[in-house]
């Protein structure tokens, strides 16, 4: 009797709230987490918001993995969630699901949010349905990065065939302001040389800055841009500043992400143009 391989699953969640105290101090509310998504808090340097480090246990993603992660701050409260590294997705089995990563995030009335992902890898054959879900209350603002890497190049790597499905959907007050989304499914070195595609990059960022004064970042963050020559662009929508970087070098791209986030969140916040320390070792 052939009996059918059932293969394990990761199936992680983590649910993460912030809120602030009669003192002004922002403080952790409430935890969840299931394996594989585990939640740290390392000691951040003065002045910072509270910091929380979202790591996977598994040492990566495959086809039919989940995690969902909630990344709530509450009003007032000031709070930064990052990845601990670079996320490795591998190469889904025949007729496995996509990997499902979704991110959902609130915050509320004088809140600032910071969700401050690392790359994700994506080898030959991955499969990943990614979905970033903002919902922000007037008076809130927000800094947001996902990046995503289509082999390594210093290791000889090329993502011939797979598919990647990158959404985003922004909200505010309850009403959407913006709502994008990438799809590459099959032969994906011509779909990145298609017109309005990579061109010759392998690596890309969205990284997003909602508030009421994005229009004051708009001049120096297109300044950041001049040196990264034609694959980069910054839009304006109301109070939500859009950037968009492409490279054919990850590492370069990287450095660019660290050096434009760290201008937002300085121009925006006082804050250190330095990003969370994981983002160095």
């Amino acid at each position: 009797m052939n009996v059918a391989l059932r293969h394990q699953r990761a199936d992680g969640a983590a649910i993460l709230a912030v809120g602030c105290d009669g003192a002004g101090v922002s403080r952790l509310r409430d935890l969840y987490q299931r394996a594989p998504c585990r939640v740290l808090f390392p000691e951040g340097d003065p002045g910072e918001p509270l910091q929380a480090v979202l790591l996977t246990t598994s040492g990566g993603l495959t086809g039919g993995d989940r995690t969902s992660v909630e990344f709530n701050v509450g009003v007032g409260a000031h709070a930064t969630l990052t990845t601990q590294a670079a996320e490795k997705l591998y190469r889904a089995l025949p007729g496995a699901a996509a990997v499902e990563c979704a991110v959902t995030l609130t915050a509320g009335s004088g809140a600032w949010a910071e969700w401050l992902a690392q790359e994700t890898i994506l080898f030959n054959g991955a499969r990943l349905r990614r979905a970033f879900c903002a919902e922000l209350e007037p008076g809130s603002r927000m800094l947001a990065v996902e990046s995503v890497v289509l082999g390594r190049k210093a290791m000889g790597e090329e993502v011939q065939v797979g598919m990647l499905h990158d959404s985003w959907r922004i909200s505010r007050g309850g009403r959407l302001i913006w709502a994008d989304a990438m799809r590459l499914e099959g032969d994906i070195p011509r779909l990145r040389r298609a017109p309005f595609g990579f061109g010759h990059a392998i690596a890309c960022t969205t990284m997003l800055y909602a508030g009421e004064d994005a229009g004051a970042l708009l001049e120096p963050v297109r300044d950041l841009l001049e040196d990264g020559g034609d694959q980069s662009g910054v839009t304006l929508l109301d109070d939500l500043l859009i950037t968009r970087l492409l490279d054919d070098d990850a590492q370069r791209l990287r450095a660019r992400v660290v050096s434009i986030a760290g201008a937002i969140r300085h121009l925006a916040a006082g804050l250190s143009r330095t990003l969370p320390r994981v983002w160095h070792c």
